[in-house]
């Protein structure tokens, strides 16, 4: 797989790496990237007013992944300073896919050390039953997604 090159960007997390997040060589192991994308992701939530699992139109929505990928292309240790920015590649009825780029910050600037993609699906789900239904996006966070995407491209 190709390196994504970085896309203008419609939220940014930034963190530093914690030691539990490293191996035994010292190097970010692979699966805290997920977790850093996911973090990231439920930042971006928040700062448009929403939670990644709440009550919508009535109905309990949430957000499972449908597909991810991860990129690695330098490492990272403890202490790092990272940056995540999460861009919005395309909306649909039912789903959102998201690109993200990780980059390790220093006094020399960023260095891209990984590139990500995931794509989440729009459910609604029935507590009594335990069933998971694919729904529409919700109308008010729908609206807001878009101009988030639309905020990318100025």
């Amino acid at each position: 797989m190709s390196r994504l090159e970085p896309q203008p960007h419609c939220f940014e997390y930034r963190r530093r790496v914690e030691f539990v997040e490293t191996d035994m060589a010292g190097l970010v192991h692979f699966s805290n990237f997920f977790r850093y994308m996911e973090t990231t992701e439920h930042a971006f939530f928040r700062s448009l007013g929403h939670g990644v699992h709440e009550i919508a139109d009535g109905q309990s929505v949430g957000w499972p992944r449908v597909q991810s990928s991860c990129d690695f292309f330098k490492p990272i240790r403890f202490e790092d300073q990272i940056v995540i920015r999460l861009s919005i590649q395309e909306i649909r009825r039912r789903s959102v896919r998201y690109l993200y780029y990780i980059f390790k910050e220093d006094e020399s600037g960023e260095t891209l050390v990984a590139s990500g993609r995931i794509v989440t699906a729009s459910v609604q789900f029935n507590r009594q039953t335990g069933d998971i239904e694919s729904v529409e996006i919700p109308k008010k966070l729908n609206s807001k997604l878009q101009a988030a995407l639309d905020s990318q491209k100025t």
